[in-house]
């Protein structure tokens, strides 16, 4: 029997359904939506029904939505709603009627149509919560689900849970996020078998109901260049010749990763009276797993052999970090990173109120001084102060680095 692990959002969930009448989770496939809200909701009794389960029940949602309402009755999950964009306009029409709270639970991993439907018809009325793979927390079991700032209160209150080796980080690095491979274990066909499988559905599934791309191999050809640049500032020119294609085709192609969840693009923090700045995003992968499949790291030995070894974890200390935002319910993080023309960078900025607090992200298991001399930079940045920054890294120990900053062992997050 199949062990169920507890998932953060849960708590999202519980909370906005006391004053929404529609909850919406987006996010990648198979990352688990769907399973978790009907573990959440399973006091309650709740119906179910999925457009992707049948063709006859896809026709009805989409010709007789107001008589797919009336056999299918709230409170429901509905899953893959972004098939049939005219439902949102009829649950409108039934919670403005009724007036109940948590009476629609609707699921998607296409991001554009949901906000579409959101924006066109539910506006006010739902609320939107952002879901990936595993949060390493979840997987620990660690309880404690506020968004991660390196502070004191956070680092009393996740302490005391037992520490991971480095071995079993780089495992979980290689494996990602996706419940699935982690049902399956440490065999690795079966996660070479998932990822595989994955990628061939999403582009079926995914990539085919967002837009008409006939060249599916120079698709995944793009895939692939866009996983080995996770953690690396985005360069649409050089993704377009690396991929043999325009930059217009490149910018659209990509658009597509970003609104099926699975790459996210960190902004850099910017201050209009300051033009040392840059202006360009880093793109990151969200889930690790998936490209050391695309990048053909078939184990973890592989990964850390490989020259992409330190953007990949970089590549996972951010992706932990924007999951703790989205398990508690924020879907915007307040996340960026710093650079300026004379390369100064901070890997990442979290901003809280008017203090920023720095992190930068290493494999070392050894930090110096050095690593952070960068975080000096910040305090040229008017009406922002400084907070506590971290520098996580595979360190084992959770010791000060200078007066501000910590050395923070990665599974601290």
């Amino acid at each position: 029997m199949k062990t169920y692990i507890n998932r953060h959002i849960s708590k999202v969930i519980e909370r906005q359904q006391k004053r929404m009448s529609v909850i919406i989770v987006t996010g990648p496939r198979r990352v688990g939506k769907t399973t978790m809200l009907k573990e959440t909701l399973k006091s309650r009794g709740i119906n179910y029904v999925s457009l992707d389960q049948t063709p006859i029940i896809y026709q009805s949602a989409i010709e007789n939505p107001s008589g797919f309402l009336d056999r299918y009755k709230p409170p429901i999950i509905i899953d893959e709603i972004q098939k049939a964009p005219k439902l949102f306009e009829y649950i409108k029409g039934r919670v403005d009627e009724s007036g109940e709270r948590g009476q629609y639970y609707l699921t998607g991993s296409q991001n554009f149509r949901l906000m579409q439907g959101i924006t066109e018809s539910l506006a006010g009325r739902a609320g939107i919560i952002q879901m990936l793979g595993f949060s390493l927390r979840e997987i620990k079991g660690i309880k404690y689900t506020l968004p991660f700032i390196p502070t004191n209160t956070h680092f009393d209150a996740i302490s005391q849970v037992k520490t991971m080796s480095s071995d079993e980080i780089i495992d979980i690095i290689h494996r990602g996020s996706f419940p699935q491979v982690h049902e399956a274990g440490t065999d690795l066909s079966d996660w070479a078998d998932f990822y595989a499988n994955y990628l061939q559905t999403y582009i079926e599934k995914d990539v085919r109901d967002i837009t008409n791309i006939q060249d599916l191999s120079a698709f995944i050809k793009f895939i692939k260049a866009v996983a080995a640049l996770s953690g690396e500032q985005l360069n649409y020119s050089t993704l377009a010749e690396i991929c043999g294609m325009d930059v217009n085709t490149t910018k659209r192609w990509l658009s597509i990763l970003e609104t099926s969840g699975l790459v996210y693009l960190l902004q850099p923090y910017s201050n209009n009276l300051n033009k040392r700045l840059v202006k360009t995003p880093k793109v990151y992968f969200l889930d690790t797993g998936l490209i050391c499949y695309l990048s053909g790291w078939h184990n973890p030995q592989q990964l850390m052999d490989g020259a992409r070894w330190g953007h990949i974890f970089e590549t996972f200390v951010v992706t932990e970090i924007l999951k703790s935002y989205y398990n508690n319910g924020v879907v915007f993080a307040p996340l960026f990173y710093y650079r300026d023309k004379e390369r100064n960078e901070v890997d990442l900025i979290i901003q809280d109120g008017d203090t920023l607090h720095p992190v930068e992200i290493k494999t070392t298991s050894d930090p110096t001084k050095a690593l952070v001399k960068s975080f000096e930079q910040l305090k040229k940045i008017p009406d922002k102060k400084v907070g506590a920054g971290a520098l996580i890294c595979l360190a084992k120990h959770l010791i000060p680095l200078t007066e501000t900053v910590l050395t923070v062992p990665v599974d601290m997050i």
